[in-house]
């Protein structure tokens, strides 16, 4: 009983796609299941994962996750998994038409923000709705981060 607390108290690293932030504007976040093969789960549980550059896409009315990096594992050795294979994503039906409704529309787009692993243990990934920021948008942004850190610098 005590060995199974202590994996349970072990931290796993989070992978979390700080570019999306900086180049989309997240309207609407949905939580979805991942399709993984044994080693691929060791190896996310491990840290190995990178999402930049990756996107979600709807083929065959089904979600899938393209571009991911998930690294192969060590100690899998001849039955390692393909790092950069498409991924399905798991999603209910209703979730999947709202998403293709607002994919219709001009400029939205589906990005990973992360993963991560339930309070069961399976994996899960954040996608989000987004729309495309244009350039000025980010100067502004990054602008009014520094007018916040200096008028509150000022008020110590």
């Amino acid at each position: 009983m005590a060995e199974h607390e202590d994996k349970k108290s072990k931290p796993i690293p989070k992978m979390v796609n700080k570019k999306a932030f900086h180049d989309y504007e997240v309207v609407e976040k949905v939580e979805a299941g991942l399709v993984l093969v044994s080693s691929e789960v060791k190896s996310l549980r491990a840290g190995g994962a990178a999402l930049n550059g990756s996107f979600a896409r709807l083929i065959d009315g089904q979600c899938w996750l393209v571009g991911c990096n998930i690294a192969t594992y060590f100690q899998a050795g001849s039955n390692n998994h393909d790092p950069l294979r498409r991924r399905k994503l798991l999603l209910h039906r209703r979730q999947i038409t709202k998403i293709t409704a607002r994919l219709l529309q001009r400029g939205f787009t589906l990005v990973p923000l992360r993963i991560f692993f339930n309070d069961r243990g399976l994996a899960k990934i954040e996608i989000a709705l987004a729309k495309g920021k244009k350039k000025y948008d980010k100067r502004d942004k990054i602008t009014q981060r520094q007018q916040n850190k200096d008028i509150n610098r000022y008020r110590k």
